[in-house]
């Protein structure tokens, strides 16, 4: 994932983006969450793989498990 997954200020607001690409990780989770099915995400973004898709779910994963303090 560390190298799938990018930041960059200067690019798409700061968002984290796919290997430097201007494909944001929200809006392909959004999408999965909305049930568009792998195959179609491959097919709209010809510029990804499945391991970006895969990537992006990692990501989402460990940014969940950050544990934040309740005041």
């Amino acid at each position: 994932m560390e190298n799938r997954i990018t930041f960059n200020p200067k690019q798409c607001g700061g968002y984290a983006c796919i290997r430097g690409m201007r494909i944001r990780v929200v809006d392909i989770l959004n999408m999965l969450a909305e049930g568009v099915e792998r195959s179609e995400i491959l097919n709209d973004f010809p510029d990804i793989e499945d391991e970006d898709i895969q990537a992006c779910l990692r990501f989402a994963t460990k940014r969940a498990a950050i544990a934040r303090l309740a005041a």
